[in-house]
């Protein structure tokens, strides 16, 4: 799995406005998933939506994801 791979998985499982993923190692990864479907949800649902667009493939070919879950408000705010 690369950067592209995880971004296209999540924009294919969720709504999403912006998804960008880093990596330097293509096995710990960094996503910023900007989505009105987070919008009244907590941090650990927000990541729970996150997780159901990867699938089986978090825990098994993504050994780790960092996740920014934000609403488009909260990062025209600067979130």
């Amino acid at each position: 799995m690369n950067s592209e791979d995880i971004a296209s998985l999540i924009r294919q499982g969720l709504a999403a406005t912006t998804v960008e993923v880093e990596s330097d190692d293509n096995t710990h990864f960094a996503a910023l998933v900007v989505s009105e479907a987070f919008d009244g949800l907590r941090p650990l649902q927000r990541h729970q939506l996150v997780y159901r667009a990867l699938g089986d493939k978090m825990g098994g070919e993504i050994h780790a994801l960092s996740i920014r879950a934000l609403t488009p408000a909260e990062r025209a705010a600067g979130a």
